[in-house]
């Protein structure tokens, strides 16, 4: 206090900062669900990891091959880190297509992005802008995948407010692999032998990730009439056979959800 006078009589002004230790316990105790809400999300993003690197690896061994240089080639993983556009993007610059095409083809494959958005958006409607840039940023099939899967677990228990952290963590364990796995496969160039067969993890990741989503007639209808259309249309250009598919499966599953089940009245 002595201090506190004799600095007042030389004209400076002091504030003092008081903290309860409530506010400490509770500061620490969100500290805490934060870090355990992030480090849960890297958990549950850990076994998916090992279907996308192999995804990298190809894109960036595709990626020279289609005469991008390396150091674009990484960049767009870093600013795009969309693997199916990238891919799309990287067919077409290979094949001489126009700038127009290749932007309107990988828009087109990215709108799936926008349903994603609209599922978790209830979710995140809380957070600031910043945080909505930074996960948006994050989004993918996979980071998807689980984060809406731990969205729904806090709904039908008990909702934590840090469950963004989640995502956050899901997400830039993503990230990293895939610019990990991107370098790794433009370092190595046409080096990894094609008898290796790579391009199956892709499948094999994507089966993991729709597989445990199918509990109940909706989804399942619609899993089945997407992937049929898929098939048929895979000789489509432009990759204009998935996105059929998608909008296929969307009204299928709905058309099966507005439905009564059988033995029910309508």
């Amino acid at each position: 206090m002595a201090k506190y006078a004799a600095l007042r009589s030389r004209g400076r002004k002091v504030r003092v900062v008081a903290r309860s230790p409530m506010g400490a316990v509770y500061g620490g105790i969100a500290v805490s669900l934060r870090r355990r809400e992030f480090l849960a999300g890297v958990k549950a993003e850990l076994p998916i990891l090992l279907g996308v690197s192999p995804f990298g690896l190809i894109y960036g061994v595709l990626a020279l091959g289609a005469g991008l240089p390396a150091m674009l080639a990484f960049a767009m993983s870093s600013v795009v880190f969309a693997g199916s556009a990238q891919f799309v993007g990287t067919q077409l610059f290979g094949s001489g297509a126009p700038g127009i095409v290749i932007l309107v083809t990988t828009f087109i494959v990215n709108l799936r992005h926008v349903l994603y958005s609209a599922s978790v958006a209830p979710y995140l409607r809380h957070l600031t802008t910043r945080w909505k840039c930074v996960l948006a940023y994050l989004l993918t099939d996979e980071v998807y995948a689980v984060a809406i899967t731990r969205f729904a677990a806090g709904a039908s228990r008990s909702s934590s407010p840090s469950a963004h952290w989640y995502f956050l963590g899901a997400g830039l364990a993503q990230w990293s692999a895939w610019q990990a796995s991107t370098a790794v496969g433009i370092a190595l160039g046409a080096q990894i032998p094609p008898g290796w067969a790579l391009d199956f993890a892709i499948a094999l990741t994507f089966i993991a990730l729709v597989v445990p989503a199918l509990t109940d007639r909706p989804t399942v209808a619609a899993a089945l009439s997407a992937g049929i259309v898929a098939v048929l249309a895979a000789r489509w250009p432009y990759k204009l056979g998935l996105v059929v598919a998608a909008v296929v499966g969307i009204v299928t599953g709905l058309v099966v959800e507005g439905r009564p089940k059988a033995g029910t009245r309508a």
